[in-house]
């Protein structure tokens, strides 16, 4: 006699075998689990530093949290950021409770950039330098009768600053005055071999820079000529406050 299968017990087979099977999926499941949590917290440290790259400028906890999900921990990913770039080329850092990139402190000086930033001189400047050019050797008081105009403290400090001036020595008339001339450097900043190749009356004219109809007795002396009286070389020890900036007596006020 042939045993028919309980009804039953058919039932309870399959469902046993179904709850075996499920609870094989749900192993598997909670495996999964901890590899999914650490994917989902890598992309969100991703996304932190993608923000933090592109900003221009830094950003606080409250910006970023706005960024990512809900249940995103800013901090404890900020301090992952930060120790994961501690020993490369840029750091992450806060400053003033906002958070940037910016260069390793021992790389600093592999981005430094000297530039050579020009110093406009101002109108009275370039008269008194031109004055001092073409009349040298030339007392200040004969500078200020040329210009019309008294010679401030702060014009001839700057000319000498620069280096395009200094004092060349003591006229010989009452009062012995000294007198300025150009340097080196002045000839060096023009590109001037000499001080002759300064332009004359004919050059400044071709090149626009002087009228062609002058006033009646205008003149610019031959720059290859130096004009003025003879003069006495300065005494080191008498006259060596005169190579100092602060040099001139008086406190004159500045020229506009």
């Amino acid at each position: 006699m042939t045993d028919t299968p309980d009804p039953i017990t058919e039932a309870i087979a399959k469902l046993r075998a179904r709850a075996e099977h499920q609870g094989a999926t749900e192993t598997g499941s909670d495996e999964a689990g901890p590899r999914l949590a650490v994917d989902a917290e890598r992309q969100r440290l991703r996304r932190l530093e993608a923000l933090l790259f592109a900003a221009s400028e830094p950003l606080d906890v409250e910006t970023l949290q706005s960024r990512l999900p809900a249940e995103t921990d800013i901090e404890a990913l900020l301090a992952t950021l930060a120790g994961e770039y501690e020993n490369r080329g840029v750091r992450l850092s806060e400053v003033g409770g906002r958070w940037r990139f910016e260069t390793a402190p021992d790389l600093a000086g592999l981005l430094a950039e000297i530039r050579e930033e020009p110093r406009r001189l101002s109108d009275a400047a370039l008269e008194t330098l031109a004055i001092i050019a073409y009349h040298q050797p030339v007392t200040r008081a004969e500078i200020e009768e040329i210009r019309g105009v008294a010679v401030s403290k702060g014009t001839l400090d700057l000319l000498f600053e620069l280096r395009w001036i200094r004092p060349r020595g003591r006229r010989r008339t009452p009062g012995r005055p000294v007198t300025y001339g150009t340097t080196e450097a002045f000839l060096d900043y023009f590109g001037l071999a000499s001080i002759g190749d300064l332009p004359g009356v004919s050059d400044l004219k071709a090149a626009g820079l002087l009228d062609s109809r002058l006033p009646p007795g205008f003149s610019i002396p031959d720059p290859a000529r130096p004009g003025g009286e003879e003069e006495d070389p300065l005494d080191p020890e008498a006259d060596g406050h005169l190579f100092h900036v602060d040099y001139l007596d008086g406190d004159e006020g500045e020229e506009n």
